[in-house]
């Protein structure tokens, strides 16, 4: 067992900075050696701010330095493959961002070529590590629903109402569009609550014109809202709406919104990513819908008076997700969600995409493994 990791980040957008980077410097056995982004000037500054003794701009040399030991790969999704296989092939640890590839088959060598390398690996479904979702997984997990039979799951927020061209709506950058960007958290919460996904319709929808890529090429558009509905092999249905040209006036722009029923029981979670972060049910004889609080357990001290003091608190100071994966590297253990995970909803979107272009209901063994 080592006794510290030798991180490099691979991204320097301002999630690499406001979440992966004060994880890794909260997490006393993770020493962050080196950054790396497109932009020298912004690869220094970040390293600069987060005392990181080494900024390059070319990725061989990142995953080169000397005595590294894991990456967190950050990028552009068109890159999560390529630096994936680059980082394995030298034995490294490897934190991906969702969704995990561009494609099934992509996510499946990445899953193989990990498995091969023996090395931990992550991908970080950020908010299935928040309160309110661990506590309705130990609610589902404990029978409260008893028969899982509906869920419906909602994401709005607004990143699309911005008609700047933006990588996240090119397919060739981000292979799907608010369908993978959101969607994916979505699905990957759903099956952990509700289990294995064996058939899927979807219909994704774009709205208005986008401004043309800033280099003058030609790119395919993707969605910027997709409805999915799901069979789950218990039989159970799914319901899971994401969309980026909702107005939603809080100040991180987005709501969720979560309904789970059961032969037994209700549950409800909503936040409003202000200061509710609320979880709600009723079970069958124990009178009407009432609010159910969250035990200390859970949130382990993190502040509950605005979403965003939990998850700074959640994702720096408790051992989820970045801080998760450098603890499951020291100890030695598996890491959740992995990259077996990552392909998993992959296989649910690259069957969303096909039923909304097929215009049809998709079996997931019409996916390739």
């Amino acid at each position: 067992m080592t006794s510290s990791v030798k991180v490099g980040v691979i991204g320097t957008s301002w999630w690499a900075d406001a979440m992966f980077l004060p994880a890794l410097a909260a997490h006393p056995a993770a020493e962050v050696v080196a950054v790396c982004g497109r932009h020298a000037g912004r690869a220094r500054a970040l390293a600069k701010r987060w005392s990181v003794p080494a900024a390059y701009t070319d990725t061989d040399t990142l995953l080169d330095h000397p005595g590294l030991d894991a990456v967190l790969i950050l990028t552009p999704n068109r890159l999560h493959h390529p630096l994936t296989m680059a980082a394995l092939e030298r034995g490294l640890h490897v934190l991906c961002e969702k969704p995990l590839a561009l494609n099934v088959r992509q996510a499946q060598e990445m899953v193989e070529a990990a498995k091969a390398a023996g090395v931990r690996h992550m991908v970080p479904f950020t908010y299935s590590f928040m309160p309110t979702a661990r506590f309705i997984r130990e609610l589902i997990g404990q029978g409260y629903l008893g028969e899982p039979r509906h869920l419906n799951m909602r994401y709005y927020a607004g990143g699309a109402r911005n008609r700047d061209y933006r990588w996240r709506y090119d397919r060739g950058e981000a292979g799907s569009g608010t369908l993978g960007d959101l969607g994916s958290h979505f699905l990957f919460i759903a099956m952990q609550l509700f289990g294995e996904v064996v058939s899927v319709q979807c219909m994704l929808s774009q709205y208005g014109e986008r401004d043309p890529r800033p280099d003058g090429k030609p790119y395919e558009r993707v969605d910027e809202a997709a409805a999915i509905s799901v069979e789950f092999a218990n039989g159970a249905q799914g319901h899971v709406h994401v969309s980026k040209v909702c107005y939603e006036d809080t100040p991180f722009g987005q709501t969720h919104h979560m309904e789970f029923h059961g032969s037994e029981g209700t549950l409800y979670s909503h936040t409003d990513w202000d200061r509710v972060q609320q979880v709600s049910g009723a079970r069958v004889g124990e009178g009407p819908v009432r609010s159910l609080e969250i035990p200390e357990r859970i949130w382990q001290g993190a502040r509950r008076d605005t979403a965003h003091n939990t998850y700074r608190d959640v994702f720096r100071q408790q051992d989820h997700m970045a801080r998760g994966f450098i603890t499951a590297i020291l100890e030695g253990r598996p890491t959740s969600p992995d990259f077996a995970d990552g392909l998993l909803v992959q296989r649910v979107l690259a069957a969303a995409e096909m039923a909304a272009r097929e215009g049809r209901r998709v079996k997931l063994e019409e996916i390739g493994q």
